[in-house]
């Protein structure tokens, strides 16, 4: 990969651009990093796009650091959050790093990754460690952030652990004395925090590159609060089929951050749809180069096909699963507990739209008990019930 591409693809902003160009061009091999706090255990496709970026500079010969927020997850980031995060323990901050990086390593290569955790140092610290490093920041500083102000302003709780985070990932970047971190744009406040402390306490000047945030089915950011994502552990049919379902503004945006696609052939399928040729063409090629990249060529060309024939060929899709339903339950109950509906208000809706089949004649009873049979549900869910 070349140097430019490290710089652009799927890149937000880079923070000195000249300073980052400067390090490139030098030839010598740099250390960057990018921290992690497992405060979840499933990843998607939005967190695919800062770990692709990080195996690109090992791939490129850079020595790359995974940074575990063992100490850092259990109070938890503030970016993007209007409320206060629950706190975890460390047992649940190692349980969920046991999941992540199983996941994680569907992009990253670890044989060439080194992996940190950063309560080693930072659980060492002293109360008069911990002022001197705050000494560094004035509290205008910190609270010009936006969620800040946003909580400030709705009179929300701010708590001073809260305050006290981009220091604490900002010492990340002084133990680790890096050249670069990367991470997601949602992570520019905290990366610059590290880049000061590094440059007061006399370390190497450090750039930072921030990825591009991808937005999930929906339209609105990739979270699992939104029910929007496309996860790492998704079947072939559920990844293709979710990957289907993007707006067709997304579609280049994707092929950039998610895929391997060359950004020659991106920028002609770009200038093809504003021509107005057919989204969707485009879209099967996002779908199956997704699906491919975490399940393999064969499982992408099945998973096709199989949408063709249920969506294109309005046949039933071959593996319908089956599902033992107590008699006199109601169907929308059954559904909910089947999580083939994300709540009986999200039911109601299916059946005033006439969106629920059974055999292929429409259902519009709410209170409807659940008969033999097989249903299907909305455009792409189908089930076969028993007695």
């Amino acid at each position: 990969m070349d140097h430019s591409s490290l710089l652009t693809r799927a890149v937000e902003e880079v923070v000195p651009k000249a300073l980052a160009e400067e390090k490139l061009k030098s030839g010598k091999k740099l250390r960057l990093y990018l921290g992690i706090d497992p405060t979840g255990s499933k990843l998607h496709l939005g967190h695919s796009v800062p770990l692709r970026k990080l195996q690109a500079f090992a791939d490129a010969g850079h020595e790359v650091i995974f940074l575990v927020g063992s100490f850092t997850a259990m109070i938890g980031d503030p970016s993007g959050r209007d409320a206060l995060r629950e706190p975890l323990t460390k047992e649940q901050v190692i349980k969920n790093f046991e999941t992540y990086k199983e996941q994680a390593s569907k992009v990253l290569d670890f044989s060439k990754v080194t992996i940190r955790y950063n309560h080693e140092w930072l659980e060492k610290l002293s109360f008069s460690d911990i002022l001197k490093l705050g000494s560094h920041f004035t509290v205008q500083q910190m609270i010009k952030r936006d969620m800040f102000q946003k909580r400030i302003k709705d009179e929300a709780d701010v708590a001073i652990a809260e305050f006290l985070y981009p220091i604490m990932v900002g010492y990340d970047s002084v133990i680790l004395d890096v050249d670069c971190e990367l991470g997601g744009s949602d992570q520019l406040f905290n990366m610059l925090a590290g880049r000061t402390l590094q440059q007061k306490l006399g370390k190497r000047d450090k750039f930072v590159l921030t990825t591009k945030l991808i937005e999930g089915t929906d339209g609105r950011k990739m979270s699992k609060t939104y029910d929007n994502c496309i996860w790492l552990e998704d079947s072939a049919k559920d990844m293709y089929g979710k990957t289907l379902r993007i707006e067709d503004r997304l579609i280049t945006t994707y092929m950039e951050c998610c895929t391997d696609i060359p950004m020659e052939e991106i920028i002609t399928i770009e200038k093809a749809m504003n021509k107005e040729e057919n989204p969707m063409t485009f879209k099967k090629e996002l779908a199956h180069e997704i699906v491919r990249t975490y399940h393999g060529e064969e499982a992408a060309k099945i998973a096709a096909a199989e949408f063709t024939k249920v969506f294109t060929d309005k046949e039933m899709p071959s593996d319908i699963p089956e599902v033992k339903a107590k008699k006199g339950e109601l169907l929308l109950d059954l559904l909910l507990r089947e999580k083939l509906i994300t709540s009986k208000s999200d039911g109601r809706r299916l059946l005033d739209q006439k969106g629920i089949h059974l055999n292929d004649k429409v259902v519009t009873d709410v209170n409807a008990e659940v008969v033999e049979g097989t249903y299907k549900i909305g455009k792409r869910k189908f089930v076969r019930f028993f007695l």
